[in-house]
Formats: C-alpha cells, structure tokens, sequence
C-alpha cells in the first residue's frame, strides 16, 4: 500500500500486522482516540519503508503464528532502533521477547477467552485505569508464552496462565501485553491504548473528520484536474457520501449513475433520486433496470450465482450509461479501509477475495478510467461521521448496513417481484416498530427475511398456505461478531401482528437468535 501524502500530516501510528483476525480493531481503538494511523504487513515494513512512514508509535499485532517455528513472521529489526514507544499485543510480545533476546515455548495449560490480569507495579501503560494490587478482566487467545524476559524488561502484570501477561522496558519505552486490549472483551483495552499513544509516545490526537473533508477536497482536486468524474451510486452510505465528498471538490465534473435494481429497500430508490437531484444538484442518471434483474434472476436459487448476476448486471448496466459521458477520466467508488488492508496479504496476494458488489469491480480496467477513492483511509463508523459533517442527514448516514445485492439475498431460493415486494413492506414494518421503540441505533443491524417455506394457518374462517418472516437483528461493534439483540417477546409479538395483519401472504413470524459466529449476520 501506498502511503498517502496527506496523512503524513498528521502524528502517525504505525500498526504491524502479523495475521490476526483482529488487527483492524486496533486501528479502530487508534483512529476512536484521534489517533492517525495505519495497518501493514510485517514483510512490507523495512528500513526504508519506516524512514518513509515516520511513526510516532509502533504496535505490533497478533498472529496465529508460532514463534517456536523457525519460518514464523518477525518485525523489521530497525523498528526496535527507532526510538519510538513500541506496543506488542498476543503474538507481537512472543516475538518481540524472541528478537530481544528473551524466550517464548509452546505451553500445555492455554488460556483462550476471558480472564483476569494482576498488576504487580506501576506504570504509564496503567495510568487512572488500573491499580497495584487490583485484578482486571482481559481477553486471552494464545498457546504459546514468554518464559524468560529480554534483558531490561520487568513483569508488571500477571494471569494464570501467562506469567508473563504485561512486561514493560520504561527505559526503551517497549510495553508488552499477552491479551487483546483491542477487542471489547477487554473492557479497558481502548483506554490502555489510548495512555500508550497519547501518554507515552505524545501523540496529540489531530485526527479529525473536518481535517481530513479539508485535505480529501484538495486531493480530489489535485488528481482529477478538469476531467470528468463517473460515480456509480448504490443508495448506500459509502458511495454516497463519496459522491457528495467529490461534488463539494469538483461540482459539475461529477456525474453520478443510479443503477436501481429493484431489489432496494422500500422507498430507498426514490429517496437517493430526491436527495441527490434536489437537496445536492448533483448530476444523476437513474436507470430504472428492476425488470431487467429480476429477469435474469428467475429460476436462480444458488445464492453465490445470485451475487454473480447481479454484480454482472450492474457492470453491464452501468457502463452502458457511463460510456455515454464525454470527457470522463475518472471512476468513484466507495473502497473503504478495510478492503484496502484485505487486499493485501503477507505474500502480496489477495488475503481475500473482495466481493464485486463492494466496488464496481472490472469496470476501470474496460472503460480505461482511473479510479478516484476518497473513502479507502477510512472505516465505517468514520465514513458515517464524515457523511455528518458534509452535512448529509443523520437518518441517511445512520442507516445500518445493507448488502451489495440487496434484497437478493434476503430471499432465499428464487427472487419474484411478488416476494420482493412482500419482503419490503414486511421490512418496513419492523423497522418503523423499532425506530418508534427507540431501539434503532441501539441495533447494529436488523433486517426480515421471507424463508421459502409455506406454512399453514387460520385467519378469519379460512385456512391459509402463506410463507414464514423470519426477523434478525444483532448487536455488534464492528460487524466480526455478533449477538442477537434481546428484543421483549411484547415487543416481537407487536410485530408480528403489525406484519401478519398488515402483509398479505405472510402468517407466519420468527425470529432469529443465533449468534456470530456461529452462524452470520445475514442468511445467505
């Protein structure tokens, strides 16, 4: 990845990554504390690259590595010459102590999951958050543990099973932790992070929405020049806050496409239409294609040829009305930070596939554009603050997430218009129930799902054969795992008579209690 001239104006944090599915949380807890910073994998990060970088702070992530193993990942010996406060979290400490001269074996007694941290002595790491003597819960997964300290280093902390689960080197400013204090689990985990970047390595926290809307015009600007900009509009958050960013920097450059697909939620087709032409004068052309995707989606079933489909159409759709603008030199999409650290991998191949409803993937490479992507140094939660500040309403940026394909893959088996529009109302019945209950931004995601099962019924004197709703909703911080929310069964059965009474060809409601994992956030 390249670093982005813009950020090096900020203090800047440097996260290595060593694999852990949780790495991006620590970027999270940084970026929540006003903290500047990026994730890169270890075997990018050399002399040069750090010289580049100029980090204020470095943290070394977990892995699912084992150093024990002669080929295992290890840090740049140069970031411990830097002169900068180090952070190593899980696997980061293992192989800092390793590098350093310390010792870390494979152990027979694990600990994964929740325990308990004693602090034995003080330190800046701890300051107005923990006490001498007190004990504090942390979350533990790890097999492997330090057995003997690089020199200069002191135990300040210690749990069951890791001996050695917080040791410190004030006088190098190296701190090391055995638990994740980045994931919620850790109830103080953002707060030591925070001490570690502010306390002790200085950083002020310059990182603001209006600094970085300020800087991303200026490079919008810079890059586009007097070309013309195509922006492919989804109705989502992402795209549409890009779009509005890149109109604020270039106005009438900017072209948007509306692609509606028809498998919207209800009313959101027409509300992107009104915000965009009439709130924000943006340029926009709305293809109305429902007719044409829900044709090329009858008598499909396999949920991954759904997808394909869809993304397919859309590129097809898309570049037919785009190839239409004169002088376009650009395309807009709403990539994210997140897909750009997915895109990357230690091997410097794809760590994972990014689903082509992500972006609109394909299309620059067959219209010969370059791509503009003023969202990719951002998370979700910084996008929907970002969307705030352009001026976007709360209600709009505050939407929960919604699936590239849509309602597609709310609708198990075969997708109809009629099922569609069964779906939609019900849908919009339960989210109105949970808007008037209060409970909508207490929820990170809810959402109804028509199952193609049939049940039968009784209403009124008549026997019904009709389909079953199932209700989901889910609590969660950051989309990687999940609980269902814990709705009053007054409340679930309010629903369920609104929808029951109020959709013809449902009699049937259920709701969905599965955590994730198990299971996932949507069904298909």
């Amino acid at each position: 990845m390249e670093l982005d001239p813009h950020a090096k104006a900020h203090e800047r944090a440097l996260i290595i990554d060593f694999g852990s599915q949780v790495t991006q949380l620590i970027a999270r807890r940084l970026r929540e504390a006003g903290v500047y910073c990026e994730i890169h994998p270890f075997n990018r990060v050399d002399a040069a690259f750090l010289a580049d970088y100029g980090p204020k702070a470095v943290i070394l992530s977990g892995g699912p590595s084992s150093v024990t193993l002669s080929e295992s990942p290890r840090a740049d010996e140069t970031v411990f010459d830097l002169g900068v406060p180090v952070l190593a979290i899980c696997y980061g400490q293992q192989t800092m102590a390793a590098q350093l001269g310390g010792k870390v074996e494979p152990s027979d007694e694990r600990e994964f999951g929740r325990a308990e941290v004693e602090i034995l002595a003080e330190s800046p790491l701890f300051d107005g958050i923990w006490d001498v003597g007190g004990k504090y819960v942390v979350w533990m997964s790890h097999g492997d543990r330090v057995t003997a300290l690089p020199d200069g280093f002191e135990v300040v902390g210690t749990s069951p099973n890791a001996p050695f689960a917080v040791a410190v080197d004030e006088a190098r400013r190296f701190y090391s932790v055995m638990f994740h204090p980045e994931v919620v689990h850790t109830p103080d985990g953002a707060r030591l992070l925070e001490n570690f970047c502010k306390k002790i390595a200085g950083l002020s926290g310059d990182w603001t929405m209006a600094a970085f809307r300020d800087e991303a015009i200026e490079k919008i600007r810079n890059q586009v020049g007097d070309a013309r900009v195509i922006c492919g509009l989804s109705g989502g958050v992402d795209s549409s806050v890009a779009a509005v960013l890149i109109h604020e920097a270039i106005g009438e450059q900017l072209t948007c496409v509306f692609v509606d697909t028809g498998l919207m939620r209800a009313g959101e087709g027409a509300e992107v239409v009104q915000l965009f032409r009439d709130s924000y004068n943006i340029p926009l052309i709305h293809v109305e294609a429902e007719d044409l995707f829900l044709g090329e989606l009858a008598g499909v079933d396999d949920p991954e040829r759904k997808r394909k489909i869809i993304g397919k159409l859309f590129i097809d759709v898309f570049d037919k009305e785009a190839s239409a603008i004169e002088n376009a030199g650009f395309l807009a999409q709403g990539t994210l930070y997140p897909d750009v650290i997915e895109s990357v991998s230690f091997d410097g191949g794809p760590s994972v596939t990014i689903k082509s409803h992500h972006n609109v993937g394909g299309l620059p490479e067959r219209m010969n554009l370059k791509l503009v992507e003023p969202l990719r140094e951002l998370f979700k939660d910084e996008v929907r603050a970002l969307g705030r500040e352009l001026g976007l309403p709360d209600h709009f940026v505050g939407r929960h997430p919604f699936p590239g394909p849509g309602l597609a893959i709310r609708i198990p088996g075969e997708v109809t218009k009629e099922k569609g529009d069964i779906l939609r109302k019900a849908d919009a019945i339960y989210l109105d129930e949970i808007r008037k209950a209060g409970l909508y931004d207490e929820i990170w995601q809810a959402f109804s799902v028509l199952l193609p099962v049939r049940t039968v019924g009784v209403m009124g004197d008549e026997r019904t054969y009709d389909h079953v709703l199932a209700l989901r909703a889910v609590t969660s911080t950051d989309g990687m795992t999940a609980d269902y929310y814990p709705f009053s069964h007054d409340f679930l059965g309010a629903c369920a008579t609104r929808i029951i009474n109020e959709v013809r060809g449902v009699n049937r409601v259920v709701y969905d209690v599965t955590s994730k994992p198990p299971g996932t956030i949507e069904w298909e």
